[in-house]
């Protein structure tokens, strides 16, 4: 019996699709870790993880599937997320970015879906415009604490789904000007933002019904644009009123013809191809490997050389 028999109703060949997708997950703290652990238990099969960070004290209180023991082994983030997955899904496909996403852009762009769980606004704009660029859905999640002063503090997050064409971040106003230009004046001051592990929980998990709509067939008319509000001091999740507002609107911030890749080189796309044939040409190795019988899929650490896998097809 398959152990995803009690969500057969994704679809019949859901598990398969599943398998077959390839995520790109950009921060691993409180809400990147929430989301790996349930694209896990669901069955998502290809993983793309950045994060530049290991684990401290901090985190320790949001962040799944850290210890105590990690800290002391110094592990990365990156780590702690695949030995999550691992338990999970031994055969699951994992390339790890132990630095800046921007410095994994070839791996990113083999990706069917990226999430980012970001702090920085500015990394928020240059996430979504990659993903928009090379076509791919990219859901944001993000949550702060505001303090009301005498009224104590409000929780608030929002999670929002970008695609070509639909309204993204800027038209949500989630990014603006303003926001840009007061974080540019803060950069390098001590200190994070407030965080707690409920708050993430929530929107992970709105983030990954989001996810799982767009990727199985169980959805009949999978959304191209969402944006979700979460007030947590009523403990409510919404849609947000911009809704209404951003309803068959086209995006003015990224023009239509803004796609593809600006630093594409067709010399070094040849010279991949034809690594891809000759391995694609040992056909003594994949005898050998079914003669053995499966075996895990590796871990990747970033390398320079490394190519992505084919992006598996979604639903329209």
């Amino acid at each position: 019996m398959s152990r995803f028999v009690r969500q057969s109703f994704l679809g019949v060949n859901s598990e398969a699709v599943l398998d077959a997708t390839t995520v790109g997950l950009v921060g691993l703290g409180g809400g990147g870790s929430h989301i790996v652990q349930q694209f896990a238990h669901i069955g998502i099969g290809r993983y793309v993880l950045a994060d530049h960070d290991r684990i401290d004290f901090t985190n320790t209180t949001r962040l799944v599937g850290g210890t105590l023991k990690d800290i002391k082994n110094k592990m990365w983030k990156t780590e702690i997320a695949a030995r999550l997955i691992r338990s999970l899904q031994p055969n699951a496909a994992i390339i790890q970015i132990r630095d800046k996403w921007q410095t994994a852009t070839d791996q990113l762009k083999g990706c069917d879906l990226i999430l980012g769980a970001v702090d920085s606004f500015v990394e928020r704009d240059q996430l979504e415009r990659f993903a928009r660029r090379h076509l791919i859905p990219y859901i944001d999640i993000g949550m702060d604490v505001h303090d009301l002063r005498e009224n104590g503090f409000l929780i608030s997050g929002q999670v929002i789904l970008s695609t070509p064409g639909n309204p993204c971040l800027w038209c949500c106003g989630l990014i603006t000007d303003k926001q840009l230009k007061q974080e540019a004046t803060q950069y390098g001051l001590a200190g994070g933002r407030p965080q707690v592990i409920w708050p993430n929980g929530i929107l992970a998990s709105t983030a990954v019904g989001l996810a799982i709509q767009v990727i199985t067939p169980w959805f009949k008319n999978p959304p191209e644009f969402a944006y979700v509000e979460y007030d947590g001091n009523k403990g409510i999740v919404s849609t947000s009123a911009r809704i209404k507002i951003l309803k068959n609107q086209t995006c003015k911030h990224h023009p239509a013809d803004e796609v593809g890749d600006p630093f594409f080189n067709i010399s070094v796309h040849r010279q991949r191809l034809a690594e891809q044939r000759a391995k694609s040409h040992r056909w003594w190795k994949i005898i050998l490997r079914r003669l053995l019988g499966s075996k895990p899929r590796p871990i990747t650490l970033l390398q320079p050389t490394t190519t992505h896998r084919r992006k598996s097809s979604l639903k329209s």
